[in-house]
């Protein structure tokens, strides 16, 4: 539950909720529970369709889509059968075109939006996948550079001698021998 956020919880929560409050307008029978059932079907229902758009579960939407339309075609048709849909007579609870089997739409209602709340739960619920980084089973990573401080002063450079000791490094230029000196030396082709 660590890694669904804020709707995965009240999407949980409100199906907590809504499964305690109809075992309970179940017993009751009273109006003011099944108000507030609706209610928390309504709010998990939204909660878990957040959640899924945000995970990006296409399939789940399409499925839920589905299950929506065929809640609301059902329910529609069950309410034609009573006469009570699509009527502009004032006498529209008298006037029923046939209300013969007409409880098989009002199943086939119930059991499409209580599918299409059920797969986005499930949708919503389900944990996603985990993406592992990719690297061959015999190489370990690199070890990451320890962070300095902010308060140790920066580190220069390595000359080139530090950085390659097998280098050599040209020494600091010679100084020009005054004059004296130069009567010293002996050249090499005179040294026999």
């Amino acid at each position: 539950m660590r890694r669904m956020g804020n709707s995965g919880k009240l999407a949980v929560i409100s199906a907590v909720v809504a499964g305690a409050l109809l075992v309970l307008a179940a017993v009751t029978l009273e109006e003011w529970v099944l108000f507030m059932f609706f209610s928390a079907v309504v709010l998990g229902y939204l909660a878990s369709l957040t959640l899924v758009l945000a995970r990006r579960r296409y399939l789940v939407l399409a499925l839920a889509f589905i299950g929506c339309t065929l809640f609301i075609a059902f329910g529609i048709a069950f309410l034609r059968m009573w006469g009570l849909a699509f009527t502009l007579s004032e006498n529209s609870l008298g006037s029923a075109v046939s209300s013969k089997d007409s409880d098989i739409y009002f199943y086939l209602s119930l059991a499409a939006g209580g599918a299409s709340l059920l797969v986005l739960f499930a949708g919503a619920v389900w944990p996603g996948r985990r993406t592992a980084p990719s690297r061959p089973a015999g190489r370990k990573p690199a070890p990451r550079p320890a962070r300095r401080p902010a308060a140790a002063p920066a580190k220069r450079p390595a000359s080139a001698a530090q950085r390659h000791p097998s280098a050599k490094v040209p020494a600091a230029p010679a100084k020009r021998p005054t004059s004296g000196a130069a009567s010293q030396r002996k050249s090499p082709a005179r040294r026999r």
